[in-house]
């Protein structure tokens, strides 16, 4: 294996949220070597650097106690011991480690042909780095209990020598490097809380949370604002716009005047036509009667209609001389809208969604798109700000693209009154476990869209998605998600002239 990271896929995934996973089922030195070049990657990324050391023995220590507890497992397995059993765990872990020291090859041949393996991942989310390491062995009750119990030792220790002199463990040598892991960890301001393992599908799951540096926060916040101050200049939605979003507020209106206000916008027109008669209706025949249209949508529809329509209008305007970099970005929108609402159809089966999820879906970049298509001198100040503050320039580079779009987004769905659940589709599409509890259909929906076209655009893999996300849809397998992303595109090319 070669010790070279891909600097760029884990530029990706530290700015997207998307987890970035290792596996392996012996985990040679090039391997550790490897991982540790990762770690470093990620924690400059996330302006972290200073923490490379103690992390690196940290992570090292999660990996080696995965490994070993994959081998224990082989090696009672082949003493025909239950580790369960606590007499049977006794009598095993008296020669457990003189006989595996002395002939590790054989057992972790036999962890491969097992298929025990030691997975790593890397993850951004909730404005942490966490690393998870995960092998595919659960943890027995004594075990977890002995691990605890070096846990609560370590509160007691001030300094290494301490521990050394006051934590042995001959039968399984674990013990004092996590008493080591936790003073590590207070050394560098972490909490015993950042640390955790638990099982969890057959996965004994051990992680480490790393808030991101207050210095780093503080500049996100600072190119957040500047961004905050350009989102206060948009103007609001056109008058017409409103007046049709109080119309259809208005319980008492009638069809025919919602259509008429309609009409009086070509452009509008234009969409709801397009809306009504894309495959979503499934129309017999091609629907041109604005009044037929509105029936068809519904007061609903069209409400949602007006967010993705009014949200365009106001960008095209402000921003006419960036059409260029915004109509990429749209398209990629329009296919992610698709792709959510034939999700959302086939797996929630919630009718009273699905134009939440189509418009959630077209408007879940508009913090990119703002950010893409502001003008030259704005993008100018931010730069001058950045050099002012001494804000690392690669910091605005991945401003656009990294978590802090969504958040701008947001921003400018509230000023527009956006409805929560659009709010919610926009703010959390990178981390849809963060996102609240009634909005996450909506939200899982527009995210594995997303998520399905970044695979396609291989700016991420299929073992970097969000796998509550994964199993929310019943998919398992590559082979699942591979046919489920075939029909989408098929879908979308079959409707691509509706999106030109």
């Amino acid at each position: 294996m070669s010790t070279e990271i891909d600097l760029a896929q884990v530029k990706r995934a530290a700015h997207n949220a998307v987890p970035l996973t290792y596996k392996t089922y012996t985990l040679p030195h090039e391997t550790e070597i490897y991982l540790d070049k990762v770690l470093e990657a990620f924690l400059s990324e996330l302006g972290q650097q200073k923490l490379k050391e103690p992390l690196s023995y940290c992570l090292r220590e999660l990996a080696v106690n995965a490994k070993k507890a994959n081998t224990k497992r082989v090696f009672f397995l082949e003493k025909g011991l239950d580790l369960n059993n606590e007499k049977d765990y006794e009598l095993g872990m008296k020669t457990f480690k003189a006989e595996t020291f002395g002939n590790i090859q054989h057992f972790l041949q036999k962890q491969k042909e097992l298929g025990l393996y030691v997975k790593v991942v890397f993850q951004t989310r909730n404005r942490a780095l966490t690393i998870t390491v995960r092998n595919n062995v659960e943890i027995t009750r004594k075990e977890q209990i002995r691990v605890f119990d070096r846990l609560a030792r370590s509160r007691a220790f001030t300094s290494l020598e301490e521990a050394f002199a006051t934590v042995l463990d001959n039968s399984e040598g674990a013990g004092l490097g996590i008493v080591i892991l936790v003073l590590m960890m207070k050394k560098i301001g972490l909490t015993e809380e950042c640390f955790n393992i638990d099982t969890e599908d057959g996965e004994t799951v051990a992680s480490i949370a790393i808030p991101f540096s207050d210095v780093h926060l503080e500049q996100l916040e600072t190119l957040t604002q500047t961004i905050v101050k350009e989102v206060e200049t948009l103007p609001q939605f056109p008058d017409n716009i409103v007046n049709l979003q109080r119309l259809i507020a208005d319980k008492d209106s009638e069809i025919s005047a919602i259509a008429r206000e309609i009409s009086v916008d070509p452009s509008l027109t234009a969409d709801l036509l397009k809306l009504v008669n894309s495959a979503s209706f499934m129309l017999p025949k091609r629907v041109d009667n604005i009044v037929e249209a509105v029936k068809l949508v519904g007061t609903k529809g069209v409400r949602n209609l007006l967010y993705s329509y009014g949200t365009q209008k106001v960008l095209g305007e402000k921003y006419s001389e960036k059409y260029s970099e915004m109509r990429s970005l749209w398209q990629h929108s329009y296919r992610a809208a698709l792709y959510a609402y034939l999700l959302a159809k086939g797996f929630k089966r919630r009718k009273e969604i699905l134009d939440d999820v189509y418009v959630g879906g077209i408007l879940h970049d508009l913090g990119q798109i703002v950010i893409a298509a502001m003008h030259p001198e704005l993008l100018e100040r931010i730069t001058r700000v950045c050099k002012e503050k001494g804000i690392e320039g690669r910091l605005l580079e991945n401003f656009s693209v990294g978590l802090n779009h969504a958040e701008v987004g947001a921003l400018i769905a509230r000023k527009w009154n956006f409805p929560e659940q659009l709010v919610d589709a926009i703010h959390y599409h990178h981390e849809p476990t963060q996102g609240p509890a009634g909005s996450r259909d909506i939200v899982n929906c527009v995210y594995l869209a997303n998520a399905i076209c970044d695979v396609e655009r291989e700016k991420i893999g299929w073992d970097q998605l969000e796998t509550a996300v994964l199993h929310d849809f019943g998919i398992e397998t590559r082979e699942q998600f591979d046919t489920i992303q075939g029909r989408l595109a098929k879908a979308f090319e079959d409707q691509r002239a509706r999106f030109q």
